[in-house]
């Protein structure tokens, strides 16, 4: 009673203080209370909440320096607006619920853990909670209001229930009116997650909305355009490296796919072998019976009844004799067929598990890329077994000690793969952690602080398998809460033997229990996975055998140990060791997760003793000499046991193979007529059936073992109820028609494919079909062939040989019916998003929202609905995003209502044409992966002007001319394909967006020479190749090597087509042509005569030479050399030019062999080329020796320009008979010497301005010379002819003396030789007479 008055006292108190400090009669508060709207208390006075009751009109509270540690007594507080517990000691948030009109809540300089309770404040705008000891982001998703949120000064790691804080802030992207964040703020500190790498580009993609993060105003629109502009490259990035791996995968499982068919390929042979002869002695049996029972019938009565009795029981005795042995023979026959058949089912057991193991093995890597994506390059993964500070193969190899393993005959062990784990925020906790150790602790000298740094492996418990989830949370958080049933420390051992022998030890005996044999122990132990982590030890302490492993009884250590010498007893591996491995071998437990620090992880694999069982391992394994002996005679032992049963008795002839079939042959050689039944045609080479189906009374056909691709010649044979057509070459059954009593139809070894076609064929023209074998065909779906087979052919009680049972006849119902899109799966599979949430993923739109949301559906999702048709979507006409991958759908159908799709998902179908989706003109993403495509047709993309990315990655694809037009293109995975020539390259140069490419595993790749660098430098653009990013150094050696190369690849790119029948012109002038014209084949050039490559950097004329029809060549303003181009050392020669040296029809055989008669010297006679040209270019080349040039091989030229060059001497004209005009204007020639014209007699015009020329000699040859060039020369002392003794002043009389000796010569530097002149100039001559 005292306690309660003395409680009520305090409270009067408390109440009295807040009425003083806020200016209240603390004995008029029931009616000044009802008045009040608002009250403050600063400091101390106001130890807890209360006397709120007298306050029912607050609107606001402000309560700063208190010692609250609990908010109570609001209830009464409706109206409540704004509250402020500050700098209190608050410790949990509580109380509000009631306060539903709230908006403004400052909680900060508390002691608050968590966000709790606040569901409820639905109009709560301002929030702040900063400086407190919050961890996670949490309890916000119903504060739809929420505009400011200050959690700065805490230490929030973790949001939810997620893995990593990275991924958590995405939570806060679900408030749409958020504009101010702060996590970091100068005033209250940052919280961890503010140190990480990306930070603030992360969080401003994620919450574009910001107008205000971290104090920072961030309202201009180019930081967010910034901060999307780098995700986004991120998200390509990541997307393009998974892509990768992916192909990686592919090209495993395909060589995988190779072995498999190699293996099979013996069991397989042997297995046909054996079925055709059980054909041939079926038939032979079937002939024999008919003649017994057509002997019996039909024999004639003998007089000696004794006589004949005995003959006839000879004959019976015989036949029936010859018959059983038939009949053993067949039995013998088909147990060999069993015996490889199980040979069969072990391949592709073994190839099944393999291929699990490879995709297990890669999707590993994808979730690490994932995880680094995710975590935006805070946890990255660092794939080698190089650059290990630690040696990290060395390490494993040092810890592996044969004698522990002798027990399970493990010889060694094989590192496969080893990945480096940069973890930035498990590494910020582990040297955080270290420092405050060494800040508490003082090492003496022989305990140095460095001996107390280990790597060590982590004990995985034995009992349970690694879990990929496990391992990631691992790799991701730590070893924290990972297994809190085992112990409270982090297990680890310096040793693989304590770390893997326990996992052996418990695999055997679980075998052992289950009854299982000796190998499936053996194959799972013999892979593994172990996690090195490096471990701050501290202080250690052994282990005490009495007390439990947890820090309680070890109050002074960081770590316990437990050496070898306790552990050799529990397991049989490790005792009678010979060595002085358990010196050092240990087992520890560290205490504080935080100090263990995961840095490797390694796949490995152990070498064994016994040969590996599997058929598709390539590891060394040892085998003793015995076991392989006795391997190689049981192999012998069953080959020569399959040619005993071979040469068995009775042998069949070998009879003449039928290669067509008439009605002739049908009645002499099948033993049939027009009324027959049976027709067995087996083991011959037919490949059609004529007039087949005459035979309307047929009710057995076989046609195995022939050679048919088709069977359209089998329709309207109403009797039919057998037929065979086993072991043939058919890929098709278009054609089969009216069978509709067949019961038994055999499709077995054939190349079969598209299920579809085949189950729809035999749908509607087989109703009665009882039996059905299609085995050993190379269908596109096998996984779910056989329920689509039953759940179509209801009639079916037999297929592949094995009875249909109810339960999965009613499985198929059900399958056959969830292939189709009904109102149910719509409602099921879709969702209503309007936008695409800011998530890092490198998964389909339509993927990742199907995930985490569920009016007008924006969102569709039909992965694996086993679909044969896209239908009934004719309603959505607001579909954005569709994912219809792992289905049986065979062509792209049904969307024509959906123009709105933005992203649309096809993988892993059988389509072969995209010719449903031109119309979607708003598509931006297309993805068909895994299908049948052949082309991609430019009609198709011409109209889908939105679309940046294309992936059709493993189709059959041969051109890229239809992506010729998709300008918005920034991604293009088209790997695995046949694109062959480097012309589809051409395709892409107009895609100037294009920085994405990935053209692996096409022919290109290795037939291209310089492949890489090819299509770098025609796409210049392209910032990753192949899943490789593009190096500045690539690009500068792609311009060195391919640039200034014309090609008629590049011609074909400009005219957009490859016919060059009809070109006559060829203009490629300023086009940066520096080194070689490779126009082949030049024949296609036939028509061309002009040809413009001025303003170019080529040296020669290249492949110019064989044009055939060129007449009119300019090259000015290049820097040739020479016609041909100097001869290169043979380690210089290309690729290709070797091929020219041999293929002669290239024209390049020719060029060979020019050079080198060239290179021989230049006074030989050369043999003439480009005979058709006859004007000549050659101005401003830089030319110094005309006879370098070779101008003389040029043997029909008539107008050869040479101005603006470096000529000194004019000499190479031999040759250039027809010459008719020479220009050697802007050069240096300084003489004219005897031999410069002696062949140029038929010279018309010569052009010599603006040389150095003081003399003229040797003019005389050039008798027909009617026009003459001089002006600007150094013409001064004498002009002088030869033979002539006059000598008269240049300036004066150099033009009459001109004129005489050149008597055909009619203009003289540029003005006409009159009438005048030439009577004059015969004066004179007359005159020197």
């Amino acid at each position: 009673m005292v306690q309660s008055d003395n409680q009520t006292k305090n409270l009067e108190e408390i109440i009295m203080e807040l009425c003083i400090c806020n200016g209240l009669s603390y004995e008029n508060i029931d009616q000044e209370g009802l008045k009040t709207t608002a009250l403050e208390m600063f400091f101390s006075g106001y130890s807890r909440i209360v006397g709120m009751k007298y306050f029912p009109n607050l609107t606001t509270l402000t309560l700063v320096g208190q010692s609250i540690q609990n908010i109570t007594d609001l209830e009464h507080c409706l109206l409540l607006k704004e509250l402020w517990i500050a700098e209190c000691c608050l410790v949990k948030i509580d109380g509000l619920q009631k306060c539903v009109n709230l908006e403004k809540l400052y909680l900060y300089c508390n002691e608050i853990s968590r966000i709790e309770n606040l569901e409820a404040l639905t109009k709560l705008n301002v929030l702040w909670l900063n400086n407190n000891l919050i961890k996670n982001i949490e309890g916000l998703h119903t504060l739809q209001n929420l505009q400011e949120v200050n959690l700065a000064g805490n230490v929030i790691e973790k949001i939810g229930n997620s893995l990593l804080v990275f991924q958590e802030l995405t939570g806060l992207s679900r408030l749409p009116n958020l504009k101010d964040l702060g996590l970091n703020d100068p005033q209250y500190g940052p919280n961890p997650v503010c140190l990480l790498s990306n930070y603030a580009i992360h969080v401003l993609y994620h919450i574009p909305q910001l107008q205000r993060f971290d104090t920072c105003d961030v309202s201009e629109k180019h930081i967010k355009i910034l901060a999307e502009t780098t995700v986004m490259k991120k998200i390509m990035y990541y997307h393009m490296r998974v892509k990768s791996v992916h192909r990686q995968l592919h090209d495993r499982l395909e060589e995988l796919k190779e072995s498999k068919c190699r293996l099979q390929n013996l069991p397989e042979k042997k297995i046909k072998l054996f079925s055709c002869n059980i054909k041939h002695l079926e038939c032979e049996l079937a002939k024999l019976e008919m003649l017994n029972k057509t002997s019996r019938n039909g024999s004639p009565r003998s007089k000696d009844l004794e006589t004949e009795n005995s003959v006839h029981d000879t004959e019976d005795a015989e036949k029936a004799c010859l018959e059983k042995a038939f009949i053993q023979k067949i039995s013998a026959m088909k147990e060999r067929i069993t015996f490889w058949n199980r040979k069969l089912d072990e391949i592709e057991r073994d190839y099944q598990l393999e291929i699990k193991k490879k995709k297990k093995s890669f999707n590993l890597v994808v979730q690490f890329l994932l995880m680094e994506l995710e975590t935006v390059g805070n946890i990255r993964f660092e794939e080698g077994l190089s650059n290990n500070p630690c040696s990290c193969c060395e390490l494993i190899q040092s810890r592996f000690c044969t004698w522990d393993f002798r027990a399970y005959d493990i010889m060694g062990v094989k590192i496969n793969r080893i990945f480096r784990v940069h973890n930035q925020i498990l590494r910020l906790k582990f040297e955080e952690k270290f420092q405050t150790f060494l800040e508490k602790e003082v090492f003496h000298v022989a305990e140095n602080y460095k001996e107390k740094m280990e790597y060590l492996f982590y004990v995985f418990n034995p009992k349970l398998p690694v879990k990929e989830k496990q391992l990631l949370q691992i790799l991701e958080d730590g070893f924290q809460d990972l297994e809190p049933e085992r112990n409270e420390a982090v297990p680890l051992c310096n040793s693989l033997s304590i770390c893997e022998c326990p996992r052996i030890e418990f695999l055997k005996q679980q075998a052992k229990a289950e009854g299982k044999n000796k190998r499936d122990p053996e194959e799972s132990f013999r892979h593994g996975i172990v996690i090195i982590a490096k471990v701050f030890l501290g202080r250690s302490a052994p282990v005490c055998a009495a007390s439990p492993i947890c820090q309680i009884n070890y109050p002074e250590a960081n770590s316990v140990f437990r050496p070898w010498k306790f552990l050799g007893k529990l397991w049989a591996s490790l005792e009678q060791k010979s060595c002085d491995c358990s010196g050092w071998q240990c087992e520890w437990f560290v205490f504080d997760h935080e100090l263990v620090l995961p840095e490797y992880i390694a796949e490995f694999e152990y070498i064994t003793l016994v040969k590996d069982k599997s058929l598709f391992s390539a590891r060394n394994v040892i085998v003793e000499e015995r076991k392989r002996s006795t391997e190689i005679l049981i192999l012998s032992h069953d080959l020569q046991h399959d040619d005993e049963v071979l040469n068995m008795e009775p042998t069949v002839k070998v009879r003449p193979k039928i290669a067509y079939l008439d009605e002739k042959t049908i009645f002499s050689v099948a033993k049939v007529n027009i009324y027959g039944q049976v027709l067995n045609l087996h083991g011959n080479s037919l490949s059609q059936l004529q007039n087949i189906s005459r035979l309307k009374t047929l009710r057995k056909l076989i046609i195995s073992f022939n050679e048919f691709t088709s069977l359209n010649d089998v329709y309207d044979l109403p009797n039919l109820e057998y037929f065979d057509a086993s072991h043939n070459h058919v890929i098709t059954l278009e054609g089969v028609r009216g069978l509709t009593k067949l019961q038994c139809f055999n499709l077995s070894w054939n190349q079969l494919k598209k299920s579809w076609e085949v189950i729809n064929i035999l749908n509607e023209h087989t109703p009665n079909l009882l039996s059905l074998d299609i085995t050993h065909n190379p269908w596109y779906k096998p996984v779910s062939l056989r329920l689509s087979v039953i759940g179509q052919l209801k009639a079916l009680t037999n297929l592949n040989g094995v009875m249909i049972t109810n339960e999965e006849a009613a499985e198929a119902l059900r399958y056959i019916a969830g292939s189709k899109i009904t109102q149910a799966s719509l409602l099921e599979c879709s969702r209503t998003d309007e936008e695409r949430p800011p998530i890092l993923s490198v998964f389909s739109c339509a993927t990742i929202l199907s995930q985490i949301s569920k009016n007008r559906i924006t969102v569709l999702n039909l992965d694996g609905q086993h679909l044969f048709k896209i239908s009934n979507l004719e309603k959505l006409e607001h579909l954005r995003w569709a994912s219809f991958s792992n289905n049986n759908l065979t062509q792209i159908e049904g969307l024509d209502s959906c123009l709105n799709l933005e992203e649309l998902t096809l993988d892993e179908n059988c389509i072969s044409t995209l010719d449903g989706i031109s119309k979607l003109t708003k598509l931006t993403r297309l993805s068909v992966n895994n299908n049948h495509l052949t082309s991609l047709k430019r009609h198709v993309f011409e109209n889908l002007c939105h679309l940046h990315y294309i992936s059709v990655e493993n189709n059959r694809i041969t051109s890229l001319v239809g992506l010729k037009k998709t300008y918005s293109l920034i991604e293009l995975y088209i790997s695995n394909n046949c694109v062959s020539t480097n012309r589809e390259m051409y395709h892409l140069k107009s895609l100037t967006n294009l920085i994405i490419l990935d053209m692996s595993g096409n022919t290109i790749v290795w037939k291209q020479d310089n492949y890489r660098l090819f299509v770098l430098f025609h796409l210049p653009s392209l910032k990753a190749l192949d899943g490789i990013r593009v190096e500045p150094t690539e690009g500068e050696s792609a311009r060195d090597l391919f640039g200034g190369k014309l090609t008629s690849d590049m011609i074909a790119d400009r005219l957009g087509h490859s016919d060059f029948t009809e070109m006559q012109e060829l203009n490629w002038a300023t086009s940066n042509i520096r080194y070689t014209v490779e126009l082949v084949p030049a024949d296609q050039f036939r028509n061309v005569y002009s040809v413009n490559l001025q303003n170019n950097n080529l040296t020669s004329f290249s492949g110019l030479i064989f044009l055939p029809n060129v007449k009119v060549l300019c090259l000015n303003y290049n820097q040739i050399e020479s016609i041909l181009p100097g001869q290169k050392s043979p380690n210089q020669v290309t690729n290709r030019q070797h091929l020219y040296r041999r293929v002669a029809s290239s024209g390049y055989g020719q060029q060979e062999l020019a050079k080198g008669r060239r290179d021989a010297g230049f006074g030989e006679n050369l043999p003439p080329i480009m005979q058709s040209l006859e004007v000549l270019h050659l101005g401003h080349n830089g030319i110094t020796d005309m006879a370098q040039l070779q101008l003389s091989r040029l043997k029909n030229l008539k107008l050869l320009f040479l101005q603006g060059n470096y000529i000194s001497q004019i000499k190479g004209l031999e040759g250039l008979q027809f010459l008719q005009e020479l220009v050697l204007d802007h050069n240096r020639i300084k003489i004219i010497s005897r031999d410069s014209f002696a062949g140029q007699s038929g010279l018309l015009a010569l052009h010599l301005e603006q040389n150095q020329i003081r003399e003229l000699r040797s003019l005389q040859p050039l008798v027909k010379l009617q026009k003459l060039f001089l002006d600007f020369n150094r013409i001064q002392v004498q002009f002088i002819f030869v033979n002539a003794v006059d000598s008269v002043s240049l300036k004066k009389s150099y033009r009459s003396l001109l004129v005489i000796r050149l008597p055909a010569l009619q203009v003289l530097d540029g003005t006409a030789v009159n009438a005048e002149e030439r009577l004059k100039a015969d004066y004179q001559r007359l005159e020197q007479v």
